[in-house]
């Protein structure tokens, strides 16, 4: 099956410039990047660098993931956000985890073996938010018998077809909250992996904290009574 990266930024060229060596872009079938708009010369970085670069039609995560369904030509998708959370050395083995047959691969910051940018903070408030949305998740939709420990991370891989099974509405970072949600209500096949979560490298994250829950909740209520 063809492999499809999907590099998802937004003004990230301090971090791009130190990680585009890690990335294996031609190890796959097909290389874009989604982004709204950035200013700082990371669209230009990536055209010198011979990767097409897809510009969104407004801002926002959810808008990325259902355009990279429509416009990618590849079975199987990985979306990677190069800002430094993120480890590159993780894409192969998103990849490698679709093609044993699962639908969805999520790369875990909560489960053994991975590592959350904020297990040495005092008040870890964004993880613990992340978790109590998770543990929801399990309770009301997952019949699996297998936990999931993390709903919402976006560095993930899907097939397309399942992608576009999906119908995906939500905006920004609540978009892949509703994927796990939608992909545990269709009962496809989801696997995790664990992940070392890095520092985010240069500029502010784009997922303010108190937004994105809030949106992340309304996606919870929205599915808790949505029929199908």
């Amino acid at each position: 099956m063809s492999k499809c990266l999907v590099i998802l930024t937004w003004n990230e060229i301090e971090a791009v410039r130190k990680l585009f060596d890690r990335i294996s872009v031609n190890k796959y079938d097909e290389v874009f990047v989604i982004d709204p708009g950035s200013s700082d010369g990371t669209i230009e970085f990536f055209k010198e660098k011979g990767i097409e670069v897809k510009l969104q039609s407004k801002k926002g995560r959810g808008v990325a993931f259902v355009m990279a369904a429509d416009v990618a030509k590849s079975d199987l998708l990985v979306f990677f956000g190069p800002d430094g959370n993120e480890n590159p050395d993780d894409i192969d083995k998103l990849f490698q985890g679709l093609e044993e047959g699962n639908d969805i691969v999520i790369a875990s910051r909560f489960m053994k073996g991975s590592k959350n940018e904020e297990d040495e903070s005092l008040l870890p408030l964004r993880k613990w938010a992340n978790q109590i949305f998770t543990f929801l998740v399990n309770l009301f939709f997952n019949r699996t018998g297998k936990y999931i420990t993390d709903t919402i991370n976006g560095f993930r891989a899907i097939r397309k077809d399942k992608l576009k099974e999906l119908n995906l509405t939500a905006e920004g970072f609540a978009i892949e909250f509703q994927m796990t949600i939608r992909a545990l209500k269709k009962g496809c096949k989801i696997k995790e992996i664990p992940t070392i979560e890095g520092e985010r490298i240069g500029g502010k994250s784009k997922a303010k904290s108190i937004p994105t829950g809030l949106k992340i909740l309304k996606v919870l209520i929205n599915e808790l009574f949505k029929k199908s």
